[in-house]
């Protein structure tokens, strides 16, 4: 059964968005590597280029952005993470398997919780994602 949202906080879209200075690789990474499609982008708007790379529907997604005057963004803790929570273990190790090949390998999770079901893997700017083979909540 699909949840709508209250009519006192009515949102049309979530967009989750960050700095980086290597958008290609990022859009390489999400895109090539997890399988997440782009969805959007921009280029010169005040200085910004900019990606939006999501799942099929577009009402939730990821913004990544970088400025001509360079947009440093070291990931705050090892333990800020994007997680996707995939059923199917045979996609995780596909995905697990493409971004080993393209040089990103698995790493430790900061909270063992995320290695017992999932595996985690830092993006190009050291943030992390967790492919977490459960339902999700």
């Amino acid at each position: 059964m699909e949840q709508k949202w209250t009519n006192e906080l009515a949102v049309a879209q979530v967009r989750i968005a960050r700095p980086t200075d290597q958008l290609k690789e990022i859009e390489r990474f999400y895109c090539e590597g997890v399988g997440l499609k782009k969805i959007g982008s921009f280029t010169g708007h005040r200085g910004y280029d900019g990606i939006m790379i999501g799942l099929p529907n577009a009402n939730y997604h990821l913004e990544f952005t970088e400025h001509v005057e360079g947009s440093p963004c070291p990931a705050p803790s090892k333990d800020n993470l994007l997680v996707l929570y995939i059923p199917n273990v045979e996609t995780i190790h596909r995905i697990v398997k493409r971004l080993s090949l393209m040089g990103y390998p698995e790493v430790e999770p900061e909270n063992l919780y995320w290695a017992e079901k999932g595996i985690t893997i830092e993006d190009p700017d050291g943030w992390r994602l967790v492919l977490m083979n459960t339902e999700g909540i």
